[in-house]
């Protein structure tokens, strides 16, 4: 495989601009901030869901007698698409394409002639090589690594000195297909069903589903995220005549766009000479004196934030262990 997997965040306006990308049409993701059926409902019709947690690396979350809620499904691997995850930050990609790969044109989804040849090449492999083609994939990598934020600093302090290590996260998808509930989780070694489901009933059902394994972490923790793949909204609009609702989804997709060119900006020389102005006006309010006092407040305030939010933390599953 030619070049890596960027980390990318779990952002509407991301995950809609990168399967356009890929060629797909009519379908874009949206925020949900409660886990109200009544939030899903109002997007039929819905697609799936991507859930974005705490990676549990004490308690797993299945074993071989099976995971904690639902049950493997090893023969639903041969009809519906479901991939091995085998490479670390592919993750969010794979969650999604879980999702769309499993959609039909009669359910409204157009995946574009890629993702159709893509899905036709690998849905006579076993799960593990179609991992490996994904991984693979010089087209899905490449429109992947376009959202992920420039990062032109790696911070090796906090294992030099014993801090704690970061939290890993990951995605996971939530879809009906063919009358059942599927949760398509690449780190298990099946789908894993939730029982019959009809579209219709999915947003009902996969709150419930969410709602348990939220509920199995410490009231404290509050790092979830939830996406919904719907119909693209402006459709919609356009079929009602909503031109409210027209403009504000157009206002959005111009908001999108806007805050993607900002994650492929390296802002590093500009905050360089912001710097060098603050500083110069330190020096001139108080000499080294003001500018060493103004530093160590600023770096007290910095690890009173990270104890406050317990290490810090962010990244993928590490696949390569």
């Amino acid at each position: 495989m030619s070049g890596g997997w960027n980390t990318i965040e779990s952002d509407a306006g991301v995950f809609t601009s990168l399967i356009e990308n890929l060629g797909v049409k009519n379908v874009q993701f949206e925020e949900l901030l409660t886990l109200d059926p009544s939030e899903l409902l109002a997007l039929q019709p819905l697609y799936g869901v991507i859930f974005l947690f705490k990676y549990p690396t004490d308690r797993p979350y299945a074993d071989a007698s099976g995971p904690q809620d639902g049950a493997f499904d090893h023969d639903a691997s041969e009809r519906i698409f479901f991939a091995a995850q085998t490479i670390q930050n592919a993750c969010a990609t794979q969650a999604l394409l879980s999702v769309l790969l499993n959609k039909t044109e009669d359910e409204g989804v157009d995946i574009g002639p890629q993702m159709h040849d893509f899905r036709d090449f690998t849905m006579v492999l076993p799960p593990e090589f179609r991992g490996e083609a994904l991984s693979n994939s010089d087209l899905i990598r490449e429109v992947h690594n376009g959202f992920a934020r420039s990062s032109p600093f790696a911070d090796e302090t906090a294992r030099q000195h014993g801090e704690p290590s970061e939290d890993v996260f990951h995605f996971i998808a939530y879809t009906p297909i063919g009358g059942t509930l599927y949760e398509l989780d690449g780190l298990q070694p099946a789908p894993i069903s939730h029982g019959p489901c009809t579209p219709d009933e999915f947003p009902l059902k996969v709150v419930d589903v969410l709602r348990r394994r939220v509920a199995r972490y410490d009231e404290a923790e509050i790092r979830f995220n939830l996406l919904a793949m719907c119909r693209d909204l402006r459709v919609r609009a356009r079929e009602f005549g909503d031109e409210e609702l027209l403009e504000r989804e157009e206002r959005k997709r111009r908001d999108w766009a806007f805050e993607n060119a900002l994650r492929r900006h390296n802002f590093v020389g500009f905050a360089g000479e912001v710097l060098k102005r603050v500083v110069e006006k330190k020096l001139g309010e108080g000499g080294d004196e003001a500018v060493d006092k103004w530093v160590g407040e600023g770096l007290e305030r910095r690890r009173a934030a990270e104890k406050a939010r317990g290490g810090g933390g962010g990244g993928d599953v590490d696949m390569s262990g």
